[in-house]
């Protein structure tokens, strides 16, 4: 676990690889499922002891929407917000005297725009909430055997996997299917390039060769260029183009470089583990709207018995292995919050919390993976209705529900990673929990509990840290693998821990039996 290659040497820059000078800042595009952000990252001080900083520019709201028939992402706002944050980073980097030396792009994965020969978009994007992909997953499953699948991609099965989505299309030919961050890097470049962590989401990626799975695109009659190329994290993709540079103030010059596309990718990048140390050999959560729960392998694990728990192979910063599954998310409480807020009610998050707080353990625990709970609408009576079909009872106030969201989340953490441990033969000693549930010092707790280990909460901006990390390695200003990455993080950062506390653990009978996604 923790395995990098072993020389750890920094792949190569690219375009302006120690070239960088004194005042250069770097550009993180991070956007997720719900909400997102142009940030201002920082690189100063000397080789072993370099900090980060990180200053947001710009925030934005994402959703989807019902747009022509189906649930799709408003692509053209995205990006127009995309402008307006990289606008307002050039302005206040030359305000003070800075220059923008690259740019770094992630968002979430699966997803994708379809591109003409004329780089003009088709259409808007579907989001994964949109259930059209069900329909193809028997007709997917005929021509490509799951075992067959696995034993190439490693990749979870999910509905929404983009191979189960392109299989709905009806007519590619012509057409390019670009994933979301490289989307938004064609626009900025004029560029098309797949960067490598995210085309392993895809299930079309050899895990063990990094390449595309060919012979898969030929058994579904897709195009054999219906993806550009692949570029690893470091790599330049390109620069901007001369209109994207003069609407933004910046300098043709301006490299977009590939950093971890795949959000979580980023984030386990600037998970601040300490190679060497006590916690060397870690699990992490990458806690959002979803949690991606797991260890950090050097090689793909492709048994039987992985398929079968349905762990995932994704490929992480530096040829590393993200071997996790994808358990529920925050997506439970803030759909609950929404409802809550359209009956009227509409108290703060730690009022929440600190009511749930004082609930004893031991209430009833959902499986939070259940694909009921994948759309949007009355969260609330949807997670009262799984609890009534275990046969237990769940108050309707809001602290019992939050209570057993976070319960649930917590017992699904400690689950996965029992089972990461068992299918990889590793031991973790430590978990880090990074994003958004970092924040949660209940779901900490609770996940130190449920799990009896020590849990490290922070940074909550591990993707945007690991994206301008990969960027500064890039432009030359740091020159290590991941441990120096990590070594930043933990310099710049003060994550709080949290330890097991003497309480029961959490009770399984009450779990739903639905599966993971």
């Amino acid at each position: 676990m923790n395995a990098v290659p072993p020389a750890e040497t920094a792949p190569s820059g690219g375009l302006f690889a120690g070239n960088v000078v004194a005042g250069s800042v770097f550009a993180a595009i991070d956007i997720g499922a719900s909400s997102g952000r142009v940030i201002l990252g920082r690189v100063a001080g000397s080789p072993g002891g370099a900090r980060a900083e990180l200053e947001t520019m710009h925030r934005f709201p994402n959703g989807v929407k019902e747009l022509d028939g189906g649930l799709r992402w408003d692509f053209d706002a995205l990006f127009a917000e995309v402008l307006a944050g990289l606008a307002a980073a050039a302005t206040a980097a030359a305000a003070r005297g800075e220059s923008i030396a690259s740019i770094g792009i992630d968002t979430w994965a699966v997803d994708y725009g379809l591109v003409n020969d004329a780089g003009e978009l088709v259409a808007a994007p579907f989001s994964y909430r949109d259930d059209r992909s069900r329909a193809a997953i028997s007709r997917v499953h005929e021509k490509l055997d799951p075992a067959r699948l696995y034993a190439t991609t490693g990749l979870q099965f999910l509905p929404f996997n983009t191979i189960y989505q392109l299989a709905t299309e009806p007519a590619l030919e012509g057409l390019q299917a670009l994933l979301i961050p490289d989307l938004i890097g064609f626009l900025l470049t004029g560029q098309r390039r797949t960067e490598a962590t995210n085309a392993s989401t895809t299930g079309l990626f050899d895990a063990v060769a990094g390449e595309w799975a060919t012979e898969f695109l030929s058994a579904l009659d897709l195009p054999q260029k219906l993806f550009p190329p692949l570029i690893q994290p470091g790599e330049t993709v390109g620069t901007l183009t001369k209109d994207i540079a003069a609407r933004l103030g910046l300098p043709e010059t301006t490299a977009v470089v590939a950093v971890g596309s795949h959000d979580t990718a980023s984030a386990v990048a600037a998970v601040p583990a300490d190679a060497g140390g006590a916690n060397d050999d870690f699990a992490y959560v990458s806690s959002g709207t979803w949690s991606l729960v797991g260890v950090e392998l050097s090689h793909p694990v492709l048994t039987e018995a992985s398929r079968t728990a349905n762990f995932t192979n994704e490929r992480g910063v530096d040829g590393t292995i993200r071997y996790l599954r994808n358990v529920g998310g925050l997506w439970l409480l803030s759909e609950c919050q929404r409802t809550w807020a359209a009956e009227g009610y509409r108290p703060g998050l730690e009022e929440l919390l600190d009511a749930a707080a004082t609930l004893p353990p031991g209430g009833p625990v959902i499986n939070a993976d259940d694909p009921c709970f994948i759309a949007p609408d009355n969260m609330p009576e949807r997670i009262r209705g799984v609890v009534r079909n275990t046969g237990a009872v769940l108050p309707e106030h809001p602290a019992h529900i939050v209570r057993c969201i976070l319960d649930s989340l917590a017992a699904g953490y400690a689950r996965t990673i029992a089972d990461a441990e068992r299918l990889a033969d590793v031991r973790a000693g430590v978990v880090h929990i990074v994003g958004g549930g970092s924040q949660n010092r209940l779901l900490c707790q609770l996940t130190a509990d449920a799990t009896g280990k020590r849990v490290i909460a922070g940074p909550v901006e591990a993707t945007a840290l690991g994206n301008v990390l990969v960027q500064a390695r890039a432009a030359g200003v740091l020159s290590g693998g991941l441990g120096e990455l990590r070594a930043v993080v933990r310099a710049s950062q003060h994550p709080a821990e949290y330890v097991p506390s003497a309480v029961p653990p959490l009770r399984a009978e009450h779990q739903s039996a639905g599966g993971a996604l």
